[in-house]
This record gives structure tokens, sequence and C-alpha cells, in this order.
């Protein structure tokens, strides 16, 4: 047995990571496609989330991040109040270099043949170009093209969330949710964080980004040269003085031991997935003080829009839904004032309770 299955098993079978129902090994030849299709829950339905496309350094790595990424979906799902699980896949490989019609097709014969228990849509690395292959062999796609039967790209409302989440956070700690004259971080300014950058350039917020596309930076510093600032990288930004909130909304991991002491920023409230690096940086964050708007919470409104897609999309209904983000967030700080732990200890124990209850109604 080789050590990646032996890690593999052993965090499916006996680590609090696990807990997953089913993980799937998909590899094509012809194609050159490897992938991983991780479903932790369909207690609530099918398992619904995207599809990442990344040049991962090792198997284990990738299949790491699925089931993670799989748990986080079955959280996002419930707190967004979806009935879906969570699930998640991986397509291993710099997407620049080996991404092609027959490796998407493959990838979508492979979700197909799950019978619809995982429902598939973009991520980091696939776009809404992408969704319109695999589409072409799996009916259990979401996030095509509006010309393909989709609602298109669902950066738009994950974006909107995330504000959402923000003025949440400034409401519970400042009194007023308005964002006007705040200082907000932003580290990754790509689907989502260009377009939450101009959100907040709307409202009179003052924005420092930072990305590795130095490209991207010039041309979003350019079209608001007044309000938005860049600076050299992460560990820059998050030491800005007089930073009111810091948004990560590149990878996952940005919240960690080195991270958390040096932040400024009174909030933390972004898109990316999976930013606590591991157990115990909650607490850190609420020990400095900084209130933490749960990811998977805020960064739900793409998942909002890809599930209504699914019943035929309506943008407006979708927008509506996802505005509820306000108040879930709200919700969720009441919830662990009340209970005296972190806002994540409580998103989670939130989620955990819907999904419990939907098992016992099985």
């Amino acid at each position: 047995m080789t050590d990646v299955t032996h890690g593999v098993l052993h965090t499916l079978f006996h680590s609090d990571q696990g807990g997953h129902e089913q993980v799937v090994l998909c590899q094509d030849r012809a194609s050159g496609l490897k992938a991983v299709i991780a479903i932790h829950s369909t207690a609530l339905g099918p398992a619904l989330g995207g599809t990442r496309f990344y040049p991962y350094a090792t198997e284990e790595e990738a299949v790491a991040d699925a089931l993670n990424l799989a748990r986080g979906m079955s959280y996002k799902n419930a707190m967004a109040g979806l009935d879906h699980g969570g699930g998640k896949a991986v397509i291993i490989g710099d997407p620049a270099k080996i991404r092609t019609d027959e490796l998407l097709l493959a990838y979508g014969r492979f979700v197909a043949s799950l019978g619809g228990r995982y429902v598939t849509a973009c991520d980091v690395g696939t776009y809404v170009a992408d969704m319109d292959v695999v589409a072409r062999e799996c009916r259990w796609t979401t996030g095509r093209s509006p010309e393909n039967g989709g609602a298109g790209d669902s950066s738009v409302l994950t974006a909107f969330g995330v504000y959402q989440g923000m003025r949440a956070s400034a409401q519970h700690l400042w009194g007023d949710p308005s964002l006007r004259g705040r200082t907000v971080g932003i580290a990754g300014v790509g689907k989502v964080g260009h377009i939450l950058v101009e959100h907040l350039v709307a409202e009179g917020a003052r924005v420092v980004i930072t990305d590795v596309r130095e490209e991207a930076v010039g041309r979003i510093v350019a079209a608001h040269p007044e309000s938005v600032t860049a600076v050299a990288d992460t560990a820059t930004l998050i030491r800005v003085e007089g930073l009111d909130i810091y948004a990560p909304c590149a990878l996952g991991g940005a919240l960690n031991d080195d991270t958390v002491p040096a932040l400024t920023a009174r909030v933390v409230c972004g898109a990316a997935n999976n930013q606590l690096a591991h157990p115990g940086v909650e607490k850190d964050l609420a020990d400095r003080g900084v209130l933490y708007a749960p990811d998977y919470v805020v960064n739900a409104g793409g998942v909002i829009q890809v599930a209504d897609e699914l019943h035929g999309f309506d943008f407006d209904r979708c927008r509506a839904k996802a505005a509820r983000i306000f108040d879930t967030t709200l919700a969720i700080f009441a919830r662990a004032k009340e209970d005296g732990i972190p806002p994540a200890a409580a998103a989670d124990r939130i989620a955990e309770q819907r999904i419990a209850e939907a098992r016992a109604t099985r």
C-alpha cells in the first residue's frame, strides 16, 4: 500500500477530517485526466460543489484538498438553506498546459457515472466555457453559459455575498453597516476579488489590493486611482496600518500561525475557501479581538446561483437569496456571543444541526 493511499484511507475512516460518503479517483490516460471527486454528504440532497483545476505538487495534496473542500461545501450549502449536500472535485495539472475538450469530456463522463449524486460547477481554474464542455457528457453540470441553458459566471453573486458579510460585520462591530470611509484590504483580485472592489468603491470605501498577477492589479488601480492602492504582497497587506477589514480572496489557508498575529484589521471577511489553516486559528482570532466572518457563509452567493440554475435560473431571485447572507452572518455572530464561542464554531453548530436533522428524517 502506498503512502498516498494509506493517507487517504486514514483521513476517510479514522480522522476528524473524514466522514465522507464517497471518494472517486478518476484517470483517463488518453486525455491525461487525473481527477478526484469527493462527496462528503448527501443528507440534504445531491452533493453540489465546483471543480478545481490546479497543479498540485502531489496527488496526496490534491486528495486532501478535495476532501477539505467537499466538507466545506456541506456546511456552506446547509448555511445557505439549499437542499444540497457537499461535494467537490479537483483536476490535477496546470490548466494552461493540459486543458483540452477531450480532458473535460472525460471528466464529464466520470461525473455522469455517479448518477446525480454529485453536481459540478466552476471553481479555481475552471470557467463557464469549461462547464459547457463538461455538460456535453454530463447533465449534472451547472455554471454553464446562458447560450447553453446556464446562468453564466457565479462570481458576481459570490462577490455580492461577501460584500453583504462585510456589511454585517460592520453592523456587529461598529453599529453601522456602512463601509463608507472604511479601509478594506483584498488579497486576490481575480474572478471574485475584482467585483468585490467595485462594490466597495461604489460605497465609498478605501481599498488596498494585492495579487500575484501585476497586470490585474494595474487594471484596477488605473480604473480607480483615487480610491484603490496596491501593495507588493499579502504579507505587506495584512500589516497595513489603519486596515479595517481584511478579505482573503485567493486560495485557502490564509489565516495561520504566521498571519494571524500580524493582522492589523479588526474584521476578516473574504471569498477564499478554507481560510483557517488548522483547528484553533478561529480561537486565536477571537483572542486577538478580530471578528471572523466564516468563509463558507459569506462566499455562498455563487453556490446559491448554480443551485438555482438546476430549477430554471432567475437572477433577481438569486440576488435576493444572496442578500440574506447579511442576516445569516448577523445570526452567527449572535449565536457565537450567546454560546461564548468563536463565530466559526457557531456556524459549524448551526450547519451540523441542519444536516443532523435531515439525516434523522431519512
